[in-house]
């Protein structure tokens, strides 16, 4: 029997997402599953139930319908009462959980003997990204800020001069760098403004430049970078530095988007009422940080308002504008999941739960980091994830001692050592020439040589760079396309026979594996070009 997924219609007031969409309910069909979605929850999304059918799921009238029949149940909100009492007993939950701000909806669960993957608690980790939720949200969140910013600005983003008059660029200051403040640093400068960015964590600086903004410096010298990606909280003599920064840029721009989180806590106050009452008339605030309390003191959480004449933004459902958008990246992080939930995990029938239980692999990092409850177990939070360290260094070797008043140790060292190889390398490249013919010995030091440069070569340069440049090696060695070349082609003068059939179709088989190699080379390496070119 294939598992059951469960899409339920959200019931949270002003949401407009949904858990999955057409195009992953095929993908998730091919994997083995099962598909059933509640009638109307694609709605919202503009996505039919009939799409839904086509694709391959079962639409069911109600919602009681699909949680009683899914064995998972995939969701964007956390499930209100009702929702807990329609779960499964033993059965298995992935949606957004928010574990340290609901105790109580962690404990209903942990009580029906539920096993709950909390997208909200996907670790922050290289291997995890493709289905890090926060992320892809977030992303649509700070593009669709600057769309609201725009909407409630008063000029054009970028600066134009007309027959009419000269219209300047406006001024756009972003707080906090991560994946809402890159894009909307990328949104706002492609539409023409002038963007500055400040981050407490150093590294972002390039990163902020690449998205075509200017790293705003504070003048105090404290790295802010935590654990997981996110920013620390920060000394207080930073913060005061931080906040005549803030001052002054409020005073100079016309817009300020503000994306500042820390894991756990209330958001913290960076944009001051004094800074607000300090911004041109016409102004705007977008503060993302709003369903956690605001980055701006005079924000109004899910509303707008105006301010000392400062449009002040504080929606708490930004994602959701882009519901479509939104809902298609957060299906794609669930299908991910399910596809590690495929490779890493093992279903066995529960005993009386009327569920399949999931047994989870705690000893996988994501898993571990995901998995807030399993079976009825609570096993958040997760232990600290494990970061890559730089290695210890070696500790000096001490000189080796005496042997017994013979004098001193006649350990070899390491500029001898090398002297030796090469001399034995020389006796041996020696004895070859002795007993082999010219034109091998030529070949011979030709490819000593080659292979001695390209070693130096790949060591000398950073790893970061290694595909790149083994892509254009590899397309720069299949100069062997030349040798191909003359044993396919016709004699050059008299006395030279043509090459025997065998041989030219190996030639042939070679010009064409190498013509592989050269264009695939040269293709790789554009491509990742690409992706640190900015258009």
């Amino acid at each position: 029997m294939p598992l059951i997924i469960g899409v339920p219609r959200e019931t949270f007031a002003g949401e407009t997402r949904v858990a999955t969409v057409p195009e992953v309910v095929q993908k998730l069909i091919k994997q083995g599953y099962q598909i059933v979605v509640e009638s109307g929850a694609g709605n919202l999304s503009n996505i039919s139930d009939d799409e839904y059918r086509a694709a391959g799921a079962e639409v069911l009238g109600s919602a009681a319908e699909v949680w009683s029949k899914a064995d998972i149940v995939f969701k964007l909100r956390g499930p209100d009462a009702t929702e807990v009492g329609l779960l499964k007993t033993g059965g298995t939950l992935v949606s957004y959980i928010w574990p340290a701000q609901n105790p109580e909806l962690m404990q209903q669960l942990a009580a029906k003997k539920a096993t709950v993957l909390a997208m909200d608690s996907v670790p922050r980790i290289s291997r995890a990204q493709k289905m890090d939720a926060l992320s892809s949200q977030a992303n649509i969140a700070g593009y669709r800020a600057v769309i609201e910013a725009a909407n409630a600005f008063g000029r054009f983003f970028t600066g134009q001069i007309t027959a009419a008059g000269k219209v300047p660029p406006a001024k756009v200051f972003v707080v906090g760098a991560g994946v809402a403040g890159l894009a909307a640093i990328g949104t706002a400068a492609n539409l023409g403004a002038v963007v500055r960015a400040n981050d407490t964590r150093k590294e972002v600086a390039d990163q902020i430049i690449s998205m075509g903004g200017e790293f705003v410096t504070v003048d105090y010298e404290e790295d802010g970078a935590g654990t997981g990606g996110y920013a620390k909280v920060m000394s207080e003599g930073f913060q005061k530095a931080q906040r005549d920064t803030y001052a002054q840029q409020a005073k100079e721009v016309d817009i300020i988007i503000t994306t500042a989180l820390i894991p756990g806590k209330p958001a913290p106050k960076l944009i001051t009422a004094d800074m607000v009452k300090s911004m041109k008339p016409g102004s705007v605030i977008v503060d993302l940080a709003a369903e956690q309390g605001g980055n701006c003191e005079l924000t109004v959480p899910g509303e707008v308002t105006v301010q000392h004449g400062v449009t002040i933004i504080g929606y708490k459902d930004l994602p959701t504008r882009l519901a479509k958008t939104a809902s298609t990246l957060y299906s794609t992080n669930l299908f991910r999941l399910s596809e590690d939930l495929i490779k890493t995990n093992s279903v066995e029938p529960a005993a009386d739960t009327g569920a399949a239980a999931i047994h989870m692999n705690m000893e996988d990092e994501v898993v571990r980091g995901t998995v807030v409850i399993d079976q009825g177990n609570v096993t958040w939070p997760p232990p600290a994830p494990k970061l890559s360290a730089a290695p210890a260094a070696a500790p000096k070797a001490a000189p080796a001692p005496a042997a017994h008043g013979h004098g001193p140790s006649t350990t070899v060292s390491s500029p001898a050592r090398v002297a030796t190889m090469f001399i034995i390398a020389a006796i041996l490249f020696g004895l070859i020439g002795y007993g082999a013919p010219t034109a091998f010995l030529g070949h011979l030091t030709v490819f000593v040589l080659g292979c001695f440069i390209g070693y130096m070569v790949v060591w000398n340069v950073t790893p970061a760079l290694h595909t790149p440049l083994m892509s254009v090696t590899n397309a720069i060695s299949s100069i062997i396309v030349i040798g191909a070349l003359v044993q396919v082609a016709p004699p050059l003068a008299d006395g030279i026979t043509r090459p025997e059939m065998l041989i030219k179709v190996l030639a042939a088989v070679a010009i064409a594996l190498t013509a592989i190699n050269m264009f695939g080379g040269f293709a790789v390496t554009r491509r990742m070009l690409e992706m640190f070119r900015k258009n």
